[in-house]
């Protein structure tokens, strides 16, 4: 599948806590799929802090968020979905989490990333951007440069666990401000929708159809503005091309 020039065959979406990615890259993701790409989910942390309700345990929550990401991939088409089980609300860009991340890197030799974007703090008046975004969103630019591209930077995942540096051809960030690539998905909005509703315990009653409809056409508009594209509802991102030169 064609991509600003790259054919991809393999994708990787590393995000911090399940749903991130639908919000963030689904309707890209369920494009392509459709399009024969093989992607893979790599899920950092266990999405065991969300919930207010005073009956509910940190275990149990894990255990619904892991069966609604599964779902919620099954919809998008999505096949791989790898769960690093690290602690929602506690990331920071550690040793351990960088060294996990090259490890999926480099096992799973993806053509293109997409993640989150560390550079983005808050989104409008309202809503200030979770520290776990940042932390995986800063993790996976280390792994570009050097975690999972040098040999010499965690050589036990090659010698003994037999992953070899990789470095992939580029990286997109999904993000809430300056875009400069914009993905049109107007065939697969309504996927992206029931991907997101299979999130029961987080969207809820929420008219989460609505927001993400109203949200995704103002980008598609952002675009049209721009002349970077005419569509209906389209998602945005922060493109690194990450040749060699």
């Amino acid at each position: 599948m064609d991509f600003e020039g790259y054919d991809l065959k393999r994708v990787m979406v590393i995000y911090a806590h399940p749903d991130d990615a639908e919000f963030g890259s689904s309707g890209t993701v369920a494009k392509w799929a459709r399009e024969g790409v093989e992607i893979t989910y790599v899920l950092v942390t266990n999405g065991a802090s969300g919930s207010s309700d005073p009956e509910m345990t940190r275990e149990r929550l894990a255990k619904i968020r892991s069966r609604e990401q599964r779902n919620a991939a099954d919809i998008l088409g999505v096949h791989n979905l790898v769960e690093l089980g690290f602690e929602d609300g506690y990331l920071y860009p550690t040793l351990e989490l960088r060294k996990a991340i090259a490890r999926e890197i480099r096992r799973g030799t993806p053509d293109l990333i997409i993640s989150q974007d560390p550079t983005s703090r808050y989104w409008q008046p309202g809503y200030i951007n979770h520290p776990d975004h940042i932390a995986v969103g800063e993790v996976v630019m280390r792994s570009i440069n050097p975690d999972a591209s040098s040999g010499l930077m965690f050589p036990e995942l090659w010698k003994e666990e037999g992953f070899a540096p990789h470095k992939p051809k580029a990286l997109l960030l999904f993000t809430f401000t300056d875009p400069d690539i914009f993905v049109d998905i107007t065939g697969t909005i309504d996927l992206k929708v029931k991907a997101l509703e299979a999130h029961e315990c987080q969207v809820g009653e929420w008219p989460v159809g609505e927001f993400i409809r109203e949200r995704n056409k103002q980008i598609a508009d952002e675009a049209r503005k721009r002349d970077k594209g005419d569509f209906e509802f389209g998602e945005a991102y922060k493109l690194f091309r990450l040749e060699e030169d």
